[in-house]
């Protein structure tokens, strides 16, 4: 990436083809620091940009990946909006995977470094924010960011930068005050002399300009796209079949590679006899790396049936008698010997003596998850000449640049990733798990032509990356009234970092208790089973065991679940709205079959706050039917409401599939799921009506793309215990026999 000047950074080339190219950062460092390219020592950075063309079409480039959240059309409408932009001309474009495009707006959104500070500091945080965005290789799809974060800080301020510059061509070049000129559909109008131009009219003189450090937001009410319906820019080409995912690259002359790893963690190939793949129509090598072989094939069925017979001999592994049942008593010593480690404490938590009557205790579980995207992971890596092109589905181009580099063992500057769209990522595809992307750079450096690199639903389901598998214990010190006195919550931690709870802090709890202890009890030994963030991260098991332990309270004290909750509300309006209005959504008061029950759940997470209510049903045989999912969402404000209620929909499913059937169990040494069959997925069928309802709030804007998850689990869980009587301490439910509480 060539060096650029303070003006050639502001507004990258100038003028092409006679459009204005807005590569646009609010930081003071970036507008009053940044120095001339013949003076800096290195590369220079920027996040957000629009670029103006001289025929009036107005480009967004996006910095973050579309994996069916809709991202690639929330970000432009805030850009367009703030802009004064038609959005009948307004165009996306997925930003390159170039340092230039780095997400500073991740760091200081995830650092919480956007509040108000001294202008002497907010240039130090400005740069900090900077560095370890490169640093990182920050360009990141994940948290729920992308809205909150890029768009709120980032596109809104770029949009809003862009009509300041651009009202303020056109003022000069009528000789008016810019107060005089209003800025609409992608056309500045001075009214008093009826004169007007549109933007890519203006486009030139407008570079001439530098944006300003603090242009003014539209007030809300002033809104013309945000906040509409507007249909999603990606769906068309998803439709007609125009999209382009990493499993529909096609190169001349590329081949086809089946990966096969080895079956249990932590072993390595010892011997592959590829003599009996001689001759055999169509495959070209057998290739070696790290923990795995692959069948080079000039189509993928033919390699991934040579993949499977090849005869393999794997080394024996440390990890060969690890288990799911050895994991199962491992966490009850953990939580037996007590060593905790704090994460919040208040008042004085310590249970006195004498108090055994009043305790309520209680343990849940949750098994590891697998991600199981629609699209196995897939790449296509094409090294020549020192040069190496990567093409991929991924959470984080830039950081899928640096993994191939490493891989290759080249600089960075040298690789070029090409990023397509992603049939799901939930996680999976995140900066840590690319071991997808090392393996396709690890064999295009063993042959002469692009090879892509396709594993199977076995080989995701297997050597992928795990949502954890977690124990928690929960004790409870009741008052006289049945309230709470004092919460104690220790859970088990196997592999996420600190890092990732405290960032995201999913063991609070909004309740009013005044003593209050939570901490977790890190595994003693090395984790065979990798571990990954998974869609809402560590909000899906604590939302279970919050929700599950509190319901228990309420019945415990013979009190009314939503009562009972909203009394522990008191200093916490969102939370009890929410909750109200799921209650009502579903009839929490209402009558209901034999059979039937209500349950209901609140969490907050990535800054919305989402209660949802649930009805199921648990036949005379003990089947279970979840028939209404009632949905209560507090995000502060909302972009596009049918993007963000297909959001929470797709949340919801999401969670039932986990809740009723998913489960990875590990034995020998190795995964024992491999595919739908035995995995399984909530089907059409199976599917809740769900019902969504947006809170208004004054709230700042919070995450939608995984906050339908969180409350879902104990809501139904909470519902069981309403139609059977039976507590569900232990998910997946699938396999545990139900049966519907007597007949009063």
């Amino acid at each position: 990436m060539a060096k650029v000047s303070r003006r050639g950074f502001l507004i990258t080339g100038g003028l092409v083809g006679g459009g204005l190219v807005l590569g646009y950062a609010v930081t003071p460092l970036r507008l009053g620091m940044t120095p001339d390219a013949d003076a800096a020592g290195g590369d220079l950075w920027l996040t957000t940009w629009i670029r103006i063309s001289p025929d009036n079409w107005v480009t967004v480039l996006v910095p973050h990946a579309e994996m069916g959240q809709g991202v690639h059309t929330a970000l432009p409408m805030m850009a367009a909006e703030e802009m004064e932009a038609d959005w009948s001309r307004v165009r996306m474009e997925q930003a390159p995977a170039e340092d230039l495009y780095l997400n500073e707006y991740l760091v200081r959104g995830f650092g919480k470094l956007d509040q108000r500070l001294p202008g002497f500091l907010k240039r130090q945080v400005d740069y900090a924010a900077l560095k370890v965005a490169d640093v990182l290789n920050v360009q990141t799809t994940g948290g729920s960011s992308s809205v909150r974060f890029t768009g709120h800080m980032g596109m809104r301020t770029s949009g809003a930068a862009a009509k300041h510059m651009l009202v303020r061509a056109a003022a000069d070049r009528w000789g008016v005050p810019a107060a005089e000129c209003l800025a609409r559909l992608s056309q500045v109008r001075h009214d008093a002399s009826g004169r007007s131009a549109s933007f890519g009219e203006l486009a030139s003189e407008a570079s001439l300009y530098d944006p300003p450090s603090s242009p003014v937001l539209k007030s809300k009410s002033d809104y013309s796209i945000c906040g509409l319906p507007i249909p999603r820019i990606d769906i068309p080409s998803k439709v007609d079949g125009r999209a382009e995912y990493g499993i529909d690259v096609r190169l001349p002359e590329m081949r086809y590679a089946a990966i096969r790893h080895s079956p249990v963690f932590g072993a390595h190939v010892l011997a592959a006899d590829d003599s009996t793949l001689a001759g055999s129509r169509g495959i070209e090598s057998v290739v070696r790396i790290p923990g795995a072989v692959a069948v080079v094939a000039d189509n993928f069925w033919r390699a991934r049936k040579a993949a499977d017979e090849l005869p393999v001999e794997w080394t024996d592994s440390p990890h060969k008698a690890f288990s799911s049942e050895r994991l199962s008593a491992e966490f009850e010593e953990m939580l037996d010997d007590g060593r905790v480690r704090t994460d919040q404490r208040r008042g004085n938590p310590d249970l006195p003596g004498g108090t055994e009557s009043f305790l309520v205790e209680a343990e849940y579980d949750v098994p590891f998850l697998a991600h199981a995207t629609m699209e196995p992971m897939s790449c296509t890596a094409w090294l020549r000449d020192g040069k190496l092109d990567v093409w991929t589905g991924t959470q984080d181009p830039v950081a899928a640049r640096a993994t191939a580099a490493k891989a290759a063992g080249i600089r960075e500057l040298h690789v070029t990733v090409h990023p397509v769209q992603l049939g799901g990522g939930f996680g999976r595809r995140l900066p840590a798990n690319l071991n997808y992307v090392t393996e396709a750079v690890q064999l295009a450096a063993q042959v002469p032509y692009p090879v892509k690199v396709i594993w199977t639903r076995e080989e995701d389901m297997r050597h992928g990356y795990y949502r954890p598998a977690v124990r928690s214990r929960h004790v409870a010190l009741l008052g006289m009234a049945g309230s709470p006195d004092t919460w104690r919550h220790t859970y088990t931690d196997i592999g996420l970092n600190e890092l990732v709870e405290t960032t995201f802090l999913s063991y609070s709890i909004p309740y009013s208790i005044p003593n209050q202890r939570i901490g977790h009890i890190k595994y003693p030994r090395d984790m065979p089973v990798p571990a990954s963030p998974w869609r809402s991260v560590e909000h899906s098991y604590h939302g279970f065991f919050i929700e599950s332990f509190i319901d228990e309270l309420a019945h415990e004290t013979g009190q009314d679940p939503l009562a009972y909750r909203l009394q522990l509300l008191r200093e916490a309006p969102r939370f009890a709205a929410a909750l109200e209005k799921a209650a009502e959504m579903i009839d929490w008061h209402g009558s209901r079959p034999h059979g039937h029950g209500h349950g209901i759940a609140v969490k907050e997470s990535f800054g919305s706050i989402v209660a949802e209510a649930a009805e199921v049903s648990v036949g005379s045989g003990g089947d279970l039917r979840v028939h209404r999912v009632c949905a209560a969402v507090d995000c502060g404000e909302v972009i596009n409401p049918d993007i963000a209620r297909a959001q929470i929909e797709g949340g919801i499913n999401f969670a039932l599939s986990a809740v009723l059937y998913g489960e990875i169990t590990i034995e020998a040494g190795r995964v024992v799921q491999g595919n739908f069959p035995d995995y399984r997925m909530v089907t059409l069928r199976d599917a809740p009506d769900i019902q969504v309802e947006f809170l208004e709030s004054r709230a700042s804007i919070g995450g939608i793309g995984e906050v339908g998850v969180p409350p879902l689990a104990p809501a139904v869980t909470n519902a069981i215990f309403v139609a059977t009587g039976q507590r569900i301490r232990s998910l997946p439910i699938g396999g545990q026999t139900l049966k519907p509480a007597p007949r009063a």
